[in-house]
């Protein structure tokens, strides 16, 4: 049985369109070239890191998101950047008594801001500097599943991206759910690693409590 689901972060709770705007605005380069540039060096297979190298090489993104707080500018994100699915899904899992949980590839800063939203709404977040592990580390899973007081395989990882979320989560023993949305899972969806690794493809977090109450029914 699923007993317990933990969300990513980026592009699975939060719509990420405008900070990746406002890291256009930063680097100095038009809204609509970042973007584009952005979806070349994923549908390439590169670390999407390497698209600020692009525009500026040797370019520190850890020590740019510092300048970028001093100066009064940090990355950030709110409710309104939350897709319009999370809350009901959230609260509908809940209710049929789903333990849940968030962790993801995070600053502290960005779990401080993801533990104001969702307080009292999950079980644990966990973010990768709070660990001292980063996707697709196994490690990072390993911290997942220690944090989860069930069994790994009890454990449903859901995620945008074939690389980050669904490979590796499978290779630490949970299930998995790719939902259809962002850049990654865009040009991922209909890739072998998707059809044969998820255990669930999803539109929307909104199918999450019947995908997951068929397949912990009995009858399954």
């Amino acid at each position: 049985m699923i007993r317990a689901v933990v969300f990513d972060v980026g592009e699975c709770l939060v719509d990420e369109t405008r900070e990746y705007g406002t890291w256009a605005d930063w680097l100095g380069v038009p809204r609509h070239t970042f973007h584009a540039m952005f979806g070349a060096v994923i549908a390439q297979g590169r670390d999407y890191r390497e698209v600020f190298q692009e525009f500026r090489p040797g370019f520190d993104l850890y020590g740019e998101r510092e300048k970028r707080a001093v100066a009064g500018q940090p990355e950030t994100f709110g409710e309104e950047d939350l897709y319009a699915d999370v809350r009901p899904a959230l609260a509908q899992l809940r209710a049929d008594g789903v333990w849940l949980g968030i962790a993801g590839n995070q600053t502290v800063r960005a779990g401080r801001i993801l533990r104001e939203l969702f307080s009292g709404d999950v079980d644990l977040i966990g973010t990768s500097d709070d660990w001292g592990a980063s996707k697709p580390d196994l490690e990072f899973f390993k911290r997942v599943a220690e944090a989860v007081p069930f069994g790994v395989g009890e454990i449903l990882y859901v995620g945008d991206r074939c690389d980050n979320d669904i490979l590796p989560a499978r290779h630490a023993g949970m299930h998995t759910a790719l939902v259809h949305r962002g850049p990654w899972a865009t040009i991922q969806w209909n890739s072998p690693e998707a059809r044969e690794l998820s255990t669930f493809r999803v539109e929307s977090l909104l199918d999450l409590p019947a995908v997951i109450g068929k397949f912990n029914d009995p009858a399954h």
